[in-house]
C-alpha cells in the first residue's frame, strides 16, 4: 500500500445552524413530551458542537433558522418524511456537495482533470443512479471512461474504504490517478419522537463532502514533491458488538441504533489493537506525532485520548472539527486529515468507528 494524497478538498452547505437553534428547531418536530425542550437543550449542548451545517437550511429571514423539510409533528406517530422523499433530497442536493470539494481537491492536486483514470465514491446517506458519480463527470469534465466505483452504507468510516479501493487501483496501474468522494446529507435523516439514541443521533449528524486525489507509488507527479502516503491500512471487527450500533433503511429515513456503551468498546480494544498493528511496522503510540481521529462524539474522542495516554492537545483537529461542523459521517475524517496533514511532520494515525462494531485505521508517513 502505497498511495500517495495529492491533494484535499472539504465543502460544507452554505448554510449553518448554531447547536442551540438547532436544539429549538428539533423540538418543532419531535413531538415530544412537556418540558421535553429543555432536555434537548441539554443533550444538544453537552456534544460540544458549536455549528453544523445542512442542505435543509433556508433564507431565515428574520428568524434564527429556517426549515420546512421537516414539517411539526402532528400525531403521536408521526415520522415525518417518506424514505422517497428524503432520497428525492439527496438527488438535489448531493451533487453540488461533491463537486465543490472533488474541484477543490483537483485544484489543490494541480493536475488536469480529464487526468484521472478512477473515480471512487462513497456514501451512507442516500441512493440514486444516475447519481453523484455522473454529476461529478460532467461538471468537472473527467473522461468519459472514467472508471467508476462507489463505496455504499459503510458508515463513518466509509472514507477509509475507498481510500483502499483508490489504492488497489493506483497500485495495479501505477499511470492511474484515483478521485475519491465522500459526501453525507446526515441532516435528511433527522428522527421525530424523543427515544434517546435518536435524539442523540439527532443533535451530532451534519452534512459535509470531502475528496482526496492520489496517485500509486510510480506515478512521475508523485515524485515532483514529498507528498504524505498511506503506508498501511488496517481493519479490526471488535468481538461481541454488533448489537452496539446500527444503520438501517426505514419508512421514514435511515434510522441509528446507538448504544450509550460504544465509546467504552471502543476504547477498551484500542491499545491491543494499536500495539498490534504498528508493531507489525516498527512502531509504537509514543512515535507517532499526528492523530486524526474521527469525533463520532466528544465521549468517543474522550475515551480514546484516554485509552491510548494521549497530550490532551493531540486531538485538538478532531475536537475542531466537531465543534465547527458536527459528525458528517464519512466526509469527516478527510476535513481532520486536511488540517493534520497541512501541519503535521508525521507519522499521522487515522481512525473511524462504524456498525460491527468496526474500526479502521490508517498509516500516514511523509516522502522523503
Amino acid at each position: 500500500m502505497s498511495l500517495a494524497i495529492l491533494g484535499i478538498g472539504t465543502a460544507t452547505p452554505p448554510r449553518q445552524i448554531c447547536q442551540t437553534d438547532a436544539a429549538r428547531l428539533a423540538a418543532g418536530f419531535a413531538n415530544a413530551e412537556p418540558g421535553h425542550e429543555r432536555t434537548l437543550a441539554a443533550i444538544y449542548r453537552q456534544t460540544r458542537i458549536r455549528t453544523r451545517g445542512s442542505v435543509l437550511l433556508e433564507d431565515p429571514g428574520e428568524e434564527p433558522y429556517l426549515q420546512t423539510f421537516f414539517p411539526p409533528a402532528d400525531a403521536a406517530h408521526d415520522g415525518g418524511p417518506t424514505t422517497g422523499a428524503r432520497m428525492e433530497r439527496y438527488a438535489t442536493e448531493a451533487g453540488a456537495l461533491a463537486v465543490h470539494a472533488a474541484r477543490t481537491a483537483i485544484d489543490a492536486a494541480g493536475i488536469p482533470p480529464a487526468s484521472i483514470s478512477h473515480l471512487v465514491t462513497c456514501s451512507c446517506t442516500g441512493f440514486v443512479t444516475p447519481g453523484v458519480d455522473l454529476e461529478l463527470v460532467d461538471a468537472l469534465g473527467l473522461p468519459a471512461d472514467v472508471s467508476r466505483t462507489h463505496v455504499g452504507f459503510m458508515g463513518c468510516h466509509g472514507a477509509f474504504n475507498a481510500l483502499r479501493v483508490a489504492d488497489a487501483f493506483t497500485t495495479a496501474n501505477p499511470e492511474a490517478i484515483a478521485l475519491v468522494v465522500c459526501v453525507e446529507l446526515c441532516s435528511l435523516h433527522f428522527q421525530y419522537g424523543s427515544r434517546s439514541d435518536l435524539v442523540v443521533a439527532n443533535s451530532i449528524f451534519a452534512d459535509g463532502a470531502g475528496a482526496v486525489v492520489g496517485v500509486g507509488a510510480g506515478h512521475a507527479v508523485r515524485r515532483a514533491g514529498r507528498p504524505w502516503r498511506i503506508v498501511r491500512q488496517w481493519s479490526r471487527i471488535l468481538p461481541d458488538s454488533r448489537d452496539e450500533m446500527g444503520w438501517i433503511i426505514g419508512d421514514h429515513g435511515f434510522e441509528m441504533n446507538l448504544s450509550a456503551r460504544v465509546p467504552a468498546v471502543i476504547a477498551a480494544a484500542l491499545p491491543e489493537t494499536l500495539a498490534d498493528v504498528l508493531g507489525g511496522v516498527g512502531l509504537e503510540v509514543g512515535a507517532v506525532a499526528d492523530w486524526a481521529v474521527h469525533p463520532g462524539g466528544p465521549r468517543i474522542l474522550a475515551r480514546v485520548e484516554e485509552s491510548l495516554a494521549l497530550d490532551p492537545q493531540a486531538l485538538a483537529d478532531s475536537q475542531a472539527v466537531l465543534a465547527e461542523h458536527g459528525n458528517m459521517s464519512s466526509a469527516t475524517i478527510l476535513f481532520i486529515l486536511e488540517r493534520v496533514l497541512a501541519a503535521g511532520a508525521g507519522p499521522c494515525v487515522a481512525m473511524a468507528f462504524g456498525p460491527g462494531l468496526t474500526t479502521e485505521l490508517a498509516l500516514f508517513t511523509r516522502d522523503a
